[in-house]
């Protein structure tokens, strides 16, 4: 019930709001990797950058193949000023799930 009311606080533009609610559920369910994502998000979403770098390497030690944490994590080094961090996870993303999105981000030309 928490997970999906964080969904919808998140979706509402309460990051803070979200966190709070996610933390009771992955304080009772470590292993929940989708609780851990939609946690990865919030704090990207509420600027937390460093929290968001780390929820995102839980999940993709989790699901290397997961092509959106990937995306998100390139996202999140790159507010972060780390382009080149972010091109690597940009390029995973894009060839795990070639949607033209991550492709685009992805800069494979250059």
């Amino acid at each position: 019930m928490d997970y999906r009311a964080a969904e919808q606080l998140l979706a509402a533009r309460d990051p803070r709001g979200a966190l709070r609610l996610l933390d009771s559920v992955i304080a009772a369910h470590p292993e929940n990797t989708a609780a851990r994502l939609l946690r990865a998000r919030a704090f990207f979403a509420s600027a937390q950058l460093r929290r968001a770098e780390r929820e995102f390497g839980v999940v993709l030690e989790r699901e290397p193949d997961n092509a959106f944490a990937h995306f998100a994590l390139a996202r999140t080094h790159e507010r972060s000023g780390r382009p080149d961090r972010a091109r690597r996870h940009f390029r995973l993303a894009a060839a795990l799930d070639p949607q033209p999105e991550y492709l685009a981000a992805a800069r494979f030309e250059e």
